[in-house]
C-alpha cells in the first residue's frame, strides 16, 4: 500500500468519531464499524496490506485468541481521541478511550502497514504492548513485539514518498476490494481448472484404451478354437508346457500361447475357454462402459467450462462444496452434489445418475429440468420446507451449465418430485409445473 493513499484514507477517517464495533471476518481482515453508519475493512496480510470498503463480507468465524477478546474489550463503543501518521510512514494510530467506563482507559490501536512486519498492534497508555496480531521475536526483528514489552519506534524512512492522487476515496476503496477479489476468482478458476483438467485427461485416456469390440469378438473366436484344438489333440501335449505348437485342421502349423504352465491338458484348454468367455462378455458390454465414460467426459467438459465462466468467488465455492472429514462416505459416481445456502441441490451426470435422482427423490423434493429438451436433472433436498425463489433459480442455472456449453436465454420447468411419472429410464411425464427463464449471457 502506498503512503500517499495511506495519507489520503487517513484524512477521510478523520471525520469519524466512534468506533462502534472492530472484529476480525478472517484471519488477517479486521472489519471497524465508525459512526454514521461508515464501515471499513483492514486487510493486514504480510507484504500485501490494504484498505477496503464493500457491500457486505461473511464472517468465516468467530475469533477467540487473546487478540480478538482484547480488541472488542477496549474498541467497541469507544470514543476516537486522535488518528495519526507514525514517523511519515506507513503505520496509522489510534487513540482511543472506552465511552462507559466508570474510569477513563486510554488505549491506543496501531496498524502498520509495512511489508513482511505488517501487523496489528494494541498498546497502553505508556505504549506498552498489550496484544497484537502477531508475535515477532528479536530473533526475527530489531523490534520485538511481545506482550509486556515498551513498543519502540520504527526508524524515519530515508527517502520523500511520492504523491499519488485519489479523486474519489470511497471510489478506490470499493475498487481495492473488487480489484482483490478478481485476483482471488481468477488464482482459484485456474487452480480448479487444473485440478478438473487432470480428471478429464484420466477420462480420456481411459476411454482411448478402450478395446476394439470386433477385435475382441475374433479373439474370443481363435481362443474357443485354441480350446477346441487342444482338446482334440491332448496325446500330443505334454504337462507344463507355456506354449503348444500343433496342427490346425487344414494342416497348418499354429503357435498357441498360455498365460502360465498346467499340469493338465484339460485345464490348458479350460483356460483357453475362460480366455474366449471374458473376451465375448467385454465385447458384449462395451458400448456400456463406452457410454458412460462418454458421458462422464462431457460432464467434466461442462464442469470446466462452469468453472470458466463463474463470475465470483461464491460459484466456484458452491461448485467445490467442502467434503466432510469426519464421515468417510462414498461419493456416487453418477451424481453431483452442491449445496447453495445450506440447501442439497444434486444433479444427474448421466443417465444412470438421473434415473438414480429420480428413484430416490421424496414427494416434496423439488425437480429441475431445461424445457422440452434433453438435460440433466435435478433435485433440491426440501425436508419438506418451503424453497426460496433464489435457491431455485439457483439450481436452474446449474441444470443449464451442466448441459448447454452455450450462452443465452433458456427456459427451464420445475415442479414436485411427486408430479413426475417416469416413462422409461430418466425420460419422464410431468404436470403442475411452472417455468422459469435464465439467461446465461
Amino acid at each position: 500500500m502506498k503512503l500517499s493513499h495511506l495519507k489520503q484514507i487517513l484524512a477521510y477517517i478523520q471525520d469519524f468519531t466512534k468506533v462502534s464495533a472492530i472484529y476480525r471476518v478472517s484471519d488477517t481482515i479486521i472489519k471497524i464499524s465508525f459512526d454514521k453508519d461508515e464501515e471499513l475493512y483492514f486487510e493486514m496480510r504480510r507484504s500485501d496490506s490494504f484498505i477496503f470498503k464493500t457491500a457486505s463480507y461473511s464472517r468465516s468465524k468467530i475469533y477467540n485468541a487473546p487478540f480478538d477478546v482484547l480488541l472488542a474489550k477496549r474498541f467497541n463503543r469507544s470514543n476516537i481521541l486522535t488518528l495519526e501518521l507514525i514517523n511519515e510512514d506507513k503505520i496509522i494510530r489510534f487513540k482511543t478511550s472506552v465511552a462507559s467506563a466508570y474510569k477513563q482507559e486510554t488505549t491506543y490501536l496501531q496498524f502498520e502497514f509495512t511489508g513482511k512486519y505488517t501487523n496489528v498492534i494494541i498498546l497502553d497508555e505508556n505504549f506498552i504492548v498489550l496484544e497484537a496480531l502477531r508475535h515477532v521475536d528479536l530473533f526475527s526483528s530489531f523490534r520485538e513485539v511481545r506482550v509486556g514489552q515498551k513498543l519502540l519506534d520504527i526508524p524515519n524512512a530515508p527517502f520523500v514518498a511520492k504523491e499519488y492522487p485519489i479523486e474519489d476515496i470511497e471510489h478506490y476503496l470499493y475498487e481495492q476490494n473488487e480489484n482483490e477479489q478478481n485476483q482471488k476468482l481468477t488464482s482459484l478458476q485456474k487452480q480448479k481448472i487444473v485440478y478438473l483438467t487432470k480428471k478429464l485427461s484420466k477420462l480420456e485416456k481411459l476411454y482411448n484404451g478402450l478395446e476394439n469390440e470386433k477385435e475382441l469378438y475374433i479373439e474370443a473366436e481363435l481362443l474357443q478354437h485354441y480350446g477346441n484344438l487342444v482338446l482334440s489333440n491332448m496325446h500330443l501335449i505334454k504337462p507344463y508346457q507355456s506354449v503348444i505348437i500343433l496342427e490346425d485342421y487344414d494342416s497348418k502349423e499354429v503357435s498357441i500361447e498360455l498365460l502360465k504352465p498346467y499340469p493338465t491338458v484339460s485345464m490348458m484348454s479350460n483356460s483357453l475357454f475362460s480366455r474366449s468367455k471374458k473376451a465375448k462378455q467385454k465385447a458384449k458390454y462395451l458400448h456400456i462402459e463406452k457410454s458412460s465414460l462418454e458421458s462422464k467426459i462431457e460432464h467434466m467438459q461442462l464442469f470446466i467450462n462452469t468453472v470458466k465462466e463463474a463470475e465470483s468467488l461464491a460459484k466456484i465455492n458452491l461448485l467445490f462444496p467442502k467434503t466432510v472429514q469426519a464421515k468417510k462416505i462414498k461419493q456416487n459416481e453418477s451424481v453431483e452434489t452442491f449445496f447453495i445456502e445450506g440447501y442439497k441441490v444434486q444433479l444427474g451426470k448421466n443417465e444412470k445418475g438421473n434415473i438414480e435422482l429420480l428413484e430416490k427423490a421424496k414427494a416434496k423434493d423439488i425437480w429441475i429440468h431445461m424445457k422440452e429438451r434433453p438435460s440433466a436433472h435435478v433435485i433440491i433436498t426440501t425436508d419438506k420446507q418451503n424453497i426460496p425463489m433464489h435457491i431455485i433459480q439457483s439450481a436452474a442455472r446449474l441444470c443449464i451449465d451442466f448441459t448447454m456449453f452455450d450462452k443465452g436465454r433458456y427456459l427451464v420447468d420445475y415442479t414436485p418430485r411427486r408430479e413426475v411419472t417416469i416413462q422409461s429410464g430418466a425420460n419422464v411425464l410431468y404436470n403442475k409445473y411452472k417455468t422459469l427463464e435464465v439467461d446465461t449471457r
